[in-house]
């Protein structure tokens, strides 16, 4: 077995055991189709899984199911980059916004993360910090219009951020006046509760910041862009609503 597979079967391994813990019921057919692979792979997951000492219990017959035993627990979490990237960035952004609540520990957290990371990979997570703002509190006028962007809007803007790449957008205005645009995400700015893009437009060809819960569409282009002074977008981070 090559170490690609190795390391996917494993990453597979914890996931299986993430997702029986958080499910009732499994069936074998519907892991499979979850993880892309056989049910038969699955079943020899599921029995190294018990070989390792993990109290699964499994339904005999058609369309049984498997489940891991409730009362144990999962123990050590381990994180790809992409997710200990995010939760340091979260933690970060807590921090900054001064809770109070909830922090105490947090310091750890974000010490035993930074120690996972290459000296390369450190570097990268601390531009991307640098790269993220906090502003003021949303005013109760733009927080009552506040929605939750589509989760394909999320995924698609969160890759483009952090990879660099030059985003294809569909944008509704205040005014419901829709439009098409190709922008180089920047920085993101949150003024709570509302997330912003902080971008270079490319249709108006200068600095735009848009409200992240009006992106209708977004597609990341594959194209990388340079990184800009946060000089440049000086005029675009005042104001309240920072319509464009």
């Amino acid at each position: 077995m090559t170490r690609t597979n190795t390391q996917g079967r494993l990453r597979r391994l914890e996931l299986l055991a993430v997702q029986l813990k958080q499910e009732t019921h499994c069936t074998i057919a519907d892991l499979a189709a979850q993880f892309g692979v056989s049910a038969r792979t699955i079943a020899r997951d599921l029995s190294l899984m018990r070989d390792q000492g993990m109290p699964l219990d499994a339904d005999r017959g058609r369309g049984g199911g498997v489940r891991l035993d409730r009362t144990w627990g999962v123990g050590r979490m381990n994180l790809s980059y992409a997710e200990a990237v995010d939760l340091l960035i979260s933690i970060a952004v807590a921090e900054q916004m001064n809770s109070p609540m909830f922090l105490a520990k947090l310091g750890a957290v974000k010490r035993q993360l930074v120690a996972s990371f290459s000296p390369e990979k450190r570097k990268q997570v601390t531009r991307l910090k640098s790269r993220i703002l906090i502003g003021v509190t949303a005013s109760t006028y733009v927080q009552a219009g506040v929605a939750s962007p589509p989760d394909r809007v999320v995924r698609a803007l969160h890759r483009a951020f952090v990879d660099q790449e030059v985003l294809e957008i569909t944008y509704r205005r205040e005014d419901g006046q829709t439009s098409r645009r190709r922008i180089d995400p920047q920085y993101l700015l949150l003024k709570y509760p509302v997330w912003y893009v902080v971008a270079f437009d490319h249709l108006r060809d200068g600095p735009r910041t848009f409200r992240c819960d009006r992106l209708l569409t977004a597609k990341a282009t594959g194209t990388p862009f340079r990184l800009r002074p946060k000089a440049e977008f000086g005029a675009s981070l005042v104001g309240d609503d920072l319509l464009v």
